[in-house]
């Protein structure tokens, strides 16, 4: 999917949260900026080392070695943990990612990718669209995953006969805001808040609270919409696809049905 091409820049006036920093905060706050917007980077999510340093050692280790017929990739930050730690994944070894922003990463990184689902970019997705775990001879499948990550695809790969080793990447830690964010959140000139995440979705909930009803909720995709709903928040939008682009696209039709395309602050009397 494409971004939105209109002649005017339909969000022209909106804030806009973005929750994350770095190389992927940069590039929506970019997009969102050719759309007219004004991207408010706040990163609420940052990523920790593992506390079992030693556990994630080993398995790269044994990955080296060509121990695994599979690896599973989970997200962008598992590709950072794999580069920061110079893992090799031999050719022997088949990559599985969740979906394709984490192949993209994978490539970027220099990684071959074997699989990738094409209709649902999740794990459930990965389990379903996966053809070589039926029916055959039981893999060794090395899943590397974030503290969190609820273990979905390690218990299917595991009810279907599978040896799986799933091991800690790294973990997600909450980033608080700063008060005037939380101001600007709680009196309504924030305009849209970017949910990318179920770790995004518990931080937007527990720093902010109620969020005023004229302020838009964006989810990436029906799985984090599902974990924001968990986590107590109103959701308004959710993206076709996951991805920032086609998150933008979702915010911008939004905004057009309600027939708030441009919201200007100093027309309605606000300061």
């Amino acid at each position: 999917m494409t971004l939105t091409n209109r002649t005017q820049k339909p969000l022209k006036g909106w804030r806009v949260l973005v929750p994350r920093g770095g190389p992927w905060g940069d590039g929506v706050a970019a997009d969102l900026r050719a759309q007219g917007a004004s991207p408010v980077v706040a990163p609420m999510i940052n990523f920790a080392s593992t506390k079992d340093a030693a556990a994630l050692e080993s398995a790269l280790s044994a990955l080296a070695e060509g121990a695994f017929d599979w690896l599973t990739v989970t997200s962008a930050t598992t590709v950072d943990v794999l580069s920061s730690h110079r893992a090799v994944v031999p050719a022997s070894t088949r990559v599985a990612a969740v979906g394709e922003t984490t192949a993209a990463a994978l490539t970027a990184a220099g990684y071959h990718v074997d699989l990738v689902p094409n209709e649902d970019n999740s794990a459930a997705g990965l389990l379903r669209e996966w053809p070589e775990i039926r029916g055959g001879a039981a893999m060794r499948i090395l899943a590397l995953r974030s503290e969190i990550a609820k273990p979905l695809l390690t218990e299917g790969l595991r009810r279907l006969g599978h040896e799986v080793e799933s091991v800690v990447a790294y973990r997600t830690v909450g980033v608080a805001v700063s008060d005037k964010i939380r101001e600007d959140v709680a009196s309504g000139s924030v305009r849209a808040i970017l949910v990318t995440s179920g770790s995004v979705a518990d931080q937007v909930a527990e720093q902010f609270g109620v969020i005023p009803e004229r302020t838009l909720i964006a989810c990436i995709g029906p799985r984090t919409a599902q974990d924001a709903r968990a986590a107590g928040l109103r959701v308004d939008v959710v993206a076709s696809e996951r991805s920032s682009v086609s998150l933008i696209d979702a915010i911008v039709e939004a905004a057009a049905q309600q027939g708030v395309i441009r919201f200007d602050t100093e027309e309605n009397g606000e300061r």
